[in-house]
């Protein structure tokens, strides 16, 4: 069975992780144009890089969830073939046990060198503007994708949705695009699809089922079920 999750800010928010943009538009205190754009890191580089190095320390802060270990069973239990594909830009599904993870916006813990287009693994500051391991340029940024950059790895994400006999959205309200067209190239290739999330989204009408809960409780109750 393929099956393809999408997760969104809902599965780490039990671990602690604060979700980036509050009722108010704000992240953290920051207009997003100030610290998720190219035109904010433009025009203030240091803010920005100060605003990802605290979100990056703060991962040391946090751990997996039942929600996340669920997802790393599922990829090892037998005749599953699982694709996690996360708008998160934390680690908790790796460090839960995950292997075949897409991360469509980016990781907090890697940087891009704007010089030589290289991307590393990376735990320390960027705000100390240090040189590029690569090519010695010091012109690093977070390896996030802001507004108006377009998701890394789009051509695999369709290709997996397209195979898939499954898609599950987890945690997230799936409203904005392109995540919020996944349901429908997935059900329109045949797949069943599932919502499990703490409560009904405006996209729920379109899913074959829908399950709301602590994303611990309701991730791990369907991977149980699959698992069976």
């Amino acid at each position: 069975m393929r099956i393809v999750v999408l997760t969104g800010a809902g599965i780490s928010a039990e671990s602690g992780v604060a979700t980036f943009r509050d009722a108010d538009g704000l992240w953290e205190g920051h207009d997003v144009t100030q610290v998720a754009t190219p035109e904010g890191f433009a025009a203030d580089p240091d803010l920005v890089q100060r605003f990802y190095d605290e979100r990056r320390s703060s991962l040391a802060t946090v751990e997996p969830n039942a929600a996340h270990r669920a997802l790393a069973h599922l990829e090892s239990a037998d005749g599953i073939e699982l694709t996690v594909v996360t708008q998160n830009v934390d680690d908790l599904h790796e460090r839960a046990g995950s292997r075949n993870v897409i991360h469509m916006h980016g990781q907090l813990r890697s940087a891009w060198c704007l010089a030589c287009d290289e991307r590393f693994a990376w735990d320390v500051p960027l705000a100390t503007n240090p040189a590029c391991p690569g090519c010695a340029v010091p012109n690093l940024r977070p390896d996030i994708v802001w507004f108006g950059e377009i998701p890394y790895e789009m051509e695999r994400i369709q290709q997996e949705l397209l195979r898939a006999d499954v898609f599950a959205s987890i945690g997230t309200s799936s409203e904005v695009y392109p995540a919020a067209g996944f349901v429908a190239i997935a059900a329109d290739a045949g797949a069943r699809t599932v919502e499990l999330n703490l409560r009904r989204s405006r996209m729920s009408a379109v899913f074959d089922d829908v399950r709301q809960g602590p994303a611990t409780k309701v991730v791990s109750e369907w991977v149980a079920e699959l698992t069976a």
